[in-house]
């Protein structure tokens, strides 16, 4: 939803004024929405983009050009088709205003910005997105009614359960024979009766493992974790009777793995530049309170410096500028009502996240207590002149990473993304890791500030996305269709969220609906292999077999090709806390895991499986060799005549391809699982693993 200049009305016209009838009705001009329509169009159906935004695109338009692409290899159709146009842009030489187009040599998310071999560009300025959208509803003849409102309460008219047409708080009316919600909040969605959820799972609901309230839960570095020292949360620091300091909460965070009501923080995602000719010095906003980043100045005395970590270069002397650290441009805590809140309430939350934000800007750069050499490169920076120019240079789009969230007739799970079990009907991929950002700032037992909520950890490559979490149950919608607010948990909507997904599910969604229209059925009756043939004709890629990724140049080794039986990381069972990493040179799958804290105790990985026929295994334990890890790990093995223990150097290579250390051979029989226990009771070093392998000894 765009940032409301103005308070729609909240009682529908008088007057209901028809705009006709459609094959496809789209609420929301997002970037799934305009490829929607442009599917419809490309099969020969009508189709209308009608929703509350001025701009097209979304987040895409709306400064997020840093693509979160994940493995670009699943990037296909009309997705693969808009990363093109954005290349295209960039081989004009008008493009290029403030920059030499060979000056710039931006890197994305762990490749290049420009594939020049397929013809592609991730990084981009918002307005070059906008012009790319806006081309695309010119070619195709695309109708947009921008500025309209669902009515809510009213809005949407049902036969069973059948929408048959969606009225717009203007009275505007349209009638059509599929209907599709592609905003970040699902209003559509919601107002048609579906299912939804909001906030978090408990782990127990799906059987998963990083859903819930996640206190002790410490990854990337948006936490207190990456400060030199506890900060105190207080006024008066040490002295609760003092009062709280701004935007930390004082409420219990919740048991660790229960379900609550809280989403992922939201934040603009800045375009900023710090070329001279073309920079807006930042201003205090209407409302500013320096009151409100007073833990900033706690963390800077603390020693943090890292404020410019997420400035990432886009072309022209720009930046996508997103969130980094323990207080940054996350507005924690207050977007919790965002997602079924009024237009006048989400209208007042997106001004409050403004006015944060920007405030934030103009605390670095004026308070007197901010470092010298801090204060002095914020102010190198500002808006840029010929971003955003109709909304005073500012994004017109809050990042909403999560609202609401369909219950459909198929939740996508942590599970489906870590491949732990198969996803059906495959309509697309994602592949970005499992991304939450924190959802809370609460104080801790001991006394100090805390982040809860941050959450980073990998798919293990592509992931398939079911059709069935596109839609509906069937009897609360037979011709919508979501591909926004797809029906998952909050985990697993944490990698789908990603904007190349949305417009990968975007164009699925639009075929489903027209082969639902042609065959005259419910959206959850379309044959599913007819609708497999027709996406993989358009470009669609359902299914990944090609080589792993983890990131910058490193490749793992797949498990398919070692030999014997291989039972990766991701395939073990665990207790304590074990952190992902991916940063060795050479190692299994996609990545391997070490304890959080070394020597607690309180970490042990269960690597189990069942041999084939009874004999002599050899058995060996992966890791990747480092200086920090521990010399005495202690490994048990279990197998057919009792329990075996050895002990580990894990600070030496192993022997085997610099991937596997042997622990030696054992017997084994099918009627007895084999299994290898590795702990981190009194060791000295951190504990890695990375996958155990059994091969067969010929007698």
């Amino acid at each position: 939803m765009a940032q409301l200049s103005f308070f729609p009305a909240t009682v529908r016209a008088a007057e209901t004024k028809d705009q006709g009838s459609y094959d496809l009705v789209i609420y929301g001009p997002t970037s799934a929405g305009v490829i929607a329509a442009v599917q419809a169009k490309k099969m020969g159906k009508t189709a209308i983009i009608v929703g509350p935004d001025k701009h097209l695109g979304g987040l895409s338009a709306g400064g997020l050009g840093w693509t979160d692409t994940g493995n670009k290899d699943v990037i296909g159709g009309l997705a693969h088709d808009f990363y093109h146009r954005i290349w295209q842009e960039y081989q004009k030489p008008e493009t290029w205003e403030w920059q030499k187009k060979e000056e710039y040599g931006g890197k994305g998310q762990g490749t290049e910005a420009v594939d020049s071999g397929k013809r592609t560009m991730w990084i981009f300025e918002p307005s070059v997105a906008e012009k790319v959208y806006e081309d695309y509803i010119k070619e195709f003849d695309i109708p947009v009614h921008r500025e309209e409102f669902l009515d809510r309460e009213n809005g949407v008219e049902m036969d069973g359960a059948h929408i048959t047409a969606i009225t717009m708080l203007s009275g505007k009316r349209y009638s059509g024979k599929m209907f599709m919600d592609a905003t970040y909040e699902g209003d559509l969605m919601a107002a048609a009766g579906v299912d939804y959820h909001v906030g978090r799972e408990a782990n127990s609901d799906f059987d998963e493992e990083w859903n819930g309230v996640q206190t002790g839960v410490l990854h990337h570095k948006h936490h207190f974790g990456a400060v030199a020292e506890p900060i105190s949360p207080y006024k008066v620091p040490g002295d609760p009777n003092s009062g709280v300091l701004a935007r930390i909460s004082t409420e219990d965070p919740g048991e660790y793995g229960q379900g609550d009501h809280r989403v992922q923080a939201y934040c603009f995602r800045m375009c900023l530049t710090d070329h001279p000719e073309n920079r807006i010095p930042f201003e205090a906003p209407e409302g500013y309170d320096p009151e409100q980043y007073e833990l900033l100045i706690r963390i800077f005395d603390a020693g943090w410096d890292s404020v410019f970590g997420k400035f990432d270069p886009i072309p022209n002397h720009k930046t996508d500028t997103n969130n980094h650290g323990p207080f940054s441009t996350d507005n924690i805590g207050y977007n919790y009502d965002y997602p079924d809140a009024s237009y006048e309430e989400r209208a007042a939350i997106i001004k409050e996240h403004e006015t944060y934000q920007k405030g934030w800007l103009y605390f670095i750069a004026t308070d007197p207590r901010v470092p010298k050499a801090i204060q002095e490169e914020m102010n190198r920076w500002g808006l840029p002149k010929d971003e955003f120019t109709d909304n005073g240079n500012w994004s017109h789009q809050l990042y909403i990473r999560e609202a609401r969230r369909m219950m459909g007739d198929y939740v996508m799970t942590q599970n489906e993304l870590q491949k732990k079990r198969p996803t059906p009907d495959s309509v697309g991929m994602g592949s970005y890791s499992i991304d939450s950002h924190n959802t809370q700032r609460y104080i801790t037992p001991e006394g100090y500030v805390q982040n809860e909520g941050d959450i980073g950890v990998s798919t293990y490559g592509p992931y398939e996305i079911a059709y069935g979490s596109l839609v509906p149950k069937k009897e609360q919608g037979e011709n919508l269709l979501v591909p926004v607010c797809v029906s998952s948990t909050h985990i697993a909507f944490g990698s789908i969220r990603m904007e190349p997904v949305f417009m990968i599910l975007g164009q699925s969604a639009a075929t489903a609906a027209v082969m639902a229209i042609d065959g005259d059925l419910a959206v959850q009756d379309v044959p599913y292999e007819d609708l497999k043939a027709k996406l993989k004709a358009d470009g669609q890629i359902l299914h990944y077999d090609g080589p792993i990724h983890t990131g910058g140049h490193r490749t793992g080794v797949k498990v398919e090709d070692l030999d014997g039986i291989v039972i990766d990381d991701n395939g073990a069972n665990f207790t304590g806390l074990w952190q992902t990493s991916a940063a060795a040179k050479k190692f299994v799958a996609f990545q391997y895991r070490h304890d959080a804290k070394a020597g607690d105790g309180n970490c042990t990985a269960t690597f189990q499986t069942t041999v084939p026929k009874a004999g002599k295994y050899e058995v060996r334990l992966g890791y990747p060799q480092n200086g920090n890890r521990a010399k005495n790990v202690p490994v048990e093995i279990h197998h057919a005549s009792g329990t075996a223990t050895v002990e580990v150097d894990q600070t030496k290579t192993p022997p085997h391809e610099g991937l596997f250390l042997t622990l030696g051979t054992y017997e084994f029989t099918p009627d007895t699982p084999a299994s290898v226990v590795i702990t981190n009771k009194d060791t000295n070093g951190y504990v890695v693993i990375d996958a155990v392998q059994f091969l067969p000894v010929d007698e």
